[in-house]
């Protein structure tokens, strides 16, 4: 261990904590995981048998050793834990979405000013390969203007998950704060600012307390953009579909790096996050009086990209690529859309 290396405290192992948070800082040479906090199991410690695991996350606020801690818990917890750690002088990596309401979030932001701590807003999805692809794409102007920008996130879940915190109805639960917060996060930052977000969102699934579709608009002066994603759709159809002035761009599939990671996979080799030429994305192009049909190579996925920004951040001096604030601004599209969706009409954006 150099100096250098970053301690690190991960707050859970569920899903979050497991498979998208410890094998890359297990596998990163900045980061040491020093503690895990895991209420009643030790099952990090059967995957990473260094790691002292305890009960409580105050644990991690009192050991002058960390530097940076994760918090992979429910939404309802992140602004009371990401406030004590900001206040115990940590460094927080919390998952997204970053608070249940625009106003914690900037609360949260102006404290960490004042104690002169980061917040990284874990929006990995910028680092899917069809999002990178994408963004070449777009700002390329190899398809002109852009008119229509389409992005779906589907599943096929029917059945309500007693134990899946995400389905009760509190703050910060249903698809729209979970899925939504990756897409409206995307669009954020291929196009910048809407005027108006407009939506439709619904609880489809028999028994839903929570919502479990959506269909957004977010409304430009020079294009359109929707998303959408739903539990009921058990046929996916493609996830991003892009016209412009001079052509079109169709892309199925998604990144292969949730999966292999599920699969137990640590994000290492020249492999990772590499996808499959059946996915690739397909475009169709007019170009001086020729039509031009076919695929365009999906970049390389890769979430390191997220930690590899948190290290050059706190140790290089870096700018921080998720910014908070714009954190911040995916949970005001999220509460104006919910206002749209009471209201029956377009709300305007105000930030």
């Amino acid at each position: 261990m150099s100096e250098k290396t970053i301690q690190t405290g991960i707050i859970g192992f569920g899903l979050s904590g497991r498979v998208f948070h410890a094998p890359f800082l297990h596998t990163h040479d900045g980061f040491e995981i020093k503690k895990i906090v895991e209420r009643n199991k030790e099952e990090s410690k059967l995957i990473y048998p260094y790691v002292q695991v305890v009960d409580d996350y105050i644990n991690l606020l009192n050991d002058p050793e960390i530097e940076l801690i994760i918090i992979c818990t429910p939404n309802t917890l992140h602004f009371n834990m990401v406030q004590e750690c900001l206040k115990a002088g940590k460094h927080v990596v919390v998952e997204k979405p970053f608070t249940p309401t625009s106003f914690g979030a900037d609360e949260l932001i102006k404290l960490a000013e004042s104690k002169d701590r980061k917040i990284f807003v874990y929006h990995n999805r910028r680092w899917d390969g069809d999002f990178l692809t994408i963004s070449k794409v777009v700002k390329s102007g190899v398809l002109g203007n852009i008119e229509e920008y389409e992005a779906h996130f589907d599943r096929f879940k029917p059945e309500i998950n007693p134990y899946a915190w995400r389905d009760f109805p509190e703050p910060g639960a249903g698809i729209l704060y979970d899925l939504g917060s990756h897409l409206i996060d995307q669009a954020l930052c291929l196009f910048g600012k809407p005027v108006s977000v407009s939506a439709n969102i619904e609880s489809q699934r028999q028994e839903s307390e929570v919502d479990d579709y959506f269909r957004l608009q977010l409304h430009y002066p020079e294009r359109n953009v929707i998303l959408s994603a739903g539990m009921l759709v058990e046929e996916t159809g493609p996830r991003f579909v892009i016209h412009g002035h001079l052509g079109s761009f169709v892309k199925f599939g998604i990144d292969p790096q949730e999966k292999a990671l599920q699969e137990g996979q640590m994000p290492v080799g020249e492999d990772w996050g590499v996808e499959s030429p059946e996915n690739w994305g397909m475009t169709t192009i007019d170009y001086q009086d020729l039509n031009i049909d076919g695929s365009i190579e999906t970049e390389p996925g890769n979430y390191m990209g997220f930690y590899n920004n948190v290290y050059d951040v706190l140790r290089n001096e870096a700018h921080t690529i998720v910014k908070p604030e714009e954190a911040r601004n995916v949970i005001r599209i999220i509460e104006l859309a919910f206002e749209s969706r009471r209201i029956d009409k377009e709300t305007e954006v105000d930030f």
